[in-house]
């Protein structure tokens, strides 16, 4: 421990401040990213003005409130790219205004790939969602023959929101091998959709 105190107070005072906020901002980092995980910590502070009624209050991974800009947790990600960048670029930058400069950058950059990150991660937790209803009108491919005259039951393979399904066919018309291209033009029930081939 006394050799931790010695360097630290043998540092610049202005790389000492760099490195502060580096610990200090990734300690928060982790205990916000462990308690989000674990489903505890998904809720934060919103700082944005108390007039900007067009967003949602909270920073969680269900409303969509992490893609906000003015939040606790992009403080913390902000303050992270400070430190870091002022402590990652100390001995290549001299000019100590112009590290503020790039550390400033970083700590902007953090925010942005965190920002797109939560994006991502939105995308897939609505894509989880799926629902048979949207599938009327698609065009896709025949998984296994689909028999004529609702005679019997075939597969078509649906993709939707960027995940694919294999879900039951029928059709009042002719038989159906594999591999045809069928459009989507009624569902019969929660598992099962008529086809007609194009």
């Amino acid at each position: 421990m006394d050799t931790i105190t010695i360097w630290y107070e043998s540092l610049d005072p202005t790389l000492r401040v760099y490195w502060t906020i580096a610990i200090a901002a990734s300690l928060v980092f982790i205990i916000q990213m462990t308690l989000t995980f674990i489903g505890i910590g998904d809720h934060d502070a919103d700082l944005s003005m108390p007039d900007a009624t067009d967003i949602p209050d909270g920073d969680t991974l269900d409303t969509g409130g992490a893609m906000q800009l003015f939040t606790i947790r992009n403080l913390i990600n902000f303050l992270l790219g400070i430190g870091w960048g002022g402590v990652c670029f100390w001995s290549v930058i001299p000019l100590r205004p112009l590290l503020a400069i790039v550390a400033i950058l970083c700590g902007s950059v953090f925010v942005a790939m965190f920002l797109f990150m939560f994006r991502q991660m939105k995308k897939l937790e609505s894509n989880g969602a799926f629902r048979i209803q949207d599938c009327v009108g698609m065009v896709c491919p025949v998984y296994l023959r689909i028999p004529a005259a609702r005679e019997g039951q075939g597969k078509v393979q649906i993709s939707l929101h960027g995940s694919v399904q294999e879900i039951s066919a029928m059709t009042d018309g002719t038989f159906i091998p594999t591999g045809a291209r069928v459009r989507v033009i009624q569902v019969i029930d929660d598992n099962t959709l008529l086809v007609e081939p194009i």
